[in-house]
């Protein structure tokens, strides 16, 4: 049977799909949009089946480019629930293909329609010859770390005040249409806010994955150029001072976290 769906976005689609998958959903050819989407609802579901997906090179990385997209696609990476492979040739629209049922995405812009069968043959063979590419396909290779870890680490290695801030100012950022913060950026903001030593950050974003030492130093040293942050010496036992954070612009004191992102960001463009 051909059966037509008009939502109003993917993930509506998305739920309508769900209702005839139990184990796995084989994704092809999505869009960023769909992607972005798709991960979004691995990280907010704890029902949902397996993800597969051949996406164009193109595409994924463009996407993971995003570090809270990244970082929560690694997540459902590392938990098995989550499987990212390149797509050698463009599929002529996404498809969603299950075990019982094949549904091309189409968007308009304003709506989302999809073309959907459940025609054994057909979702046998359509199935058949796209679990096959996906078998031969080489992987995505995801290089950033699951949010979770990172998330955990900080807590641990750097303090609860600087996870929290951490989390705030990715969730404003989440909320709002801005150019986002690099990670490093972010992770160097707040730990200024907490007076953070900058050993102590660095080598845990080195260590978590985020970025090397000599990148947080680099980041560093734009951000206190730009009258963002500050440092001070400290002491130590044996060679040479460390240095601590802390923020340079007085617009940044004691401000929000969305406050934060705003200041940072006119400062930085």
């Amino acid at each position: 049977m051909v059966s037509n769906l008009l939502q109003a976005n993917v993930e509506d689609i998305f739920e309508t799909v769900l209702a005839d998958v139990d184990d796995e959903l084989l994704v092809v050819d999505p869009s960023g949009e769909t992607v972005v989407a798709l991960v979004e609802a691995g990280i907010e579901r704890s029902d949902l089946p397996r993800l597969s997906m051949l996406v164009a090179e193109r595409t994924l990385k463009d996407v993971m480019n995003e570090f809270l997209v990244a970082s929560r696609a690694a997540d459902l990476v590392a938990d098995g629930r989550l499987s990212l492979r390149l797509l050698p040739d463009g599929a002529d629209n996404t498809l969603f293909v299950s075990d019982s049922r094949v549904l091309a995405l189409v968007s308009t812009g304003t709506n989302v329609a999809a073309l959907s069968t459940d025609d054994p043959e057909f979702v046998a063979d359509v199935s058949e010859t796209y679990r096959d590419a996906f078998a031969d396909a080489e992987e995505f290779p995801l290089r950033t770390p699951p949010i979770s870890r990172v998330r955990e680490t900080m807590d641990a290695e750097i303090g609860e005040a600087t996870r929290t801030d951490f989390d705030a100012v990715l969730e404003s950022m989440e909320n709002d249409d801005g150019e986002p913060l690099d990670e490093v950026t972010v992770s160097l903001l707040v730990a200024a806010k907490n007076d953070v030593l900058l050993y102590d950050i660095s080598k845990w974003g080195e260590d978590v994955g985020i970025a090397s030492k000599a990148t947080f130093s680099r980041t560093k040293t734009r951000l206190e150029d730009m009258g963002l942050i500050d440092t001070e010496k400290v002491p130590i036992d044996v060679g040479r001072p460390r240095l601590r954070l802390k923020l340079g612009d007085e617009r940044l004191i004691g401000v929000d976290a969305s406050e934060l992102v705003a200041v940072a960001r006119r400062s930085l463009n």
